[in-house]
């Protein structure tokens, strides 16, 4: 199974100044959480993480940029995401989760 999510990270978020000026990007850190956060939504706040496996970051996303969180539950424990923006994969990895 598998569940799509919208997601923006707002210009004002408390972690990015500094990441970097001039030419901000919204950090891992950042994204991840939304991650988290996503799978709480669509598995219940029964679905804690546990940990993060595998991540990768293949480009950059700017404040402000809409982008969409898949997630699939094919293998519980073992879920995969993919962040996408404009149709592309910019992030990908596994997360493990419990209850």
């Amino acid at each position: 199974m598998s569940f799509e999510l919208e997601a923006v990270i707002d210009p004002a978020h408390p972690a990015l100044p500094g990441h970097f000026p001039g030419n901000p990007i919204v950090p891992a850190v950042v994204l991840l959480a939304e991650v988290a956060a996503a799978i709480e939504t669509t598995m219940g706040p029964q679905a804690r993480l546990l940990g993060l496996p595998s991540v990768k970051f293949l480009a950059p996303l700017a404040p402000g940029e809409r982008f969409r969180i898949v997630i699939e539950t094919r293998q519980p424990p073992l879920i995969r995401f993919t962040l996408l923006h404009r149709g592309k994969a910019f992030a990908a990895g596994s997360a493990e989760i419990g209850t």
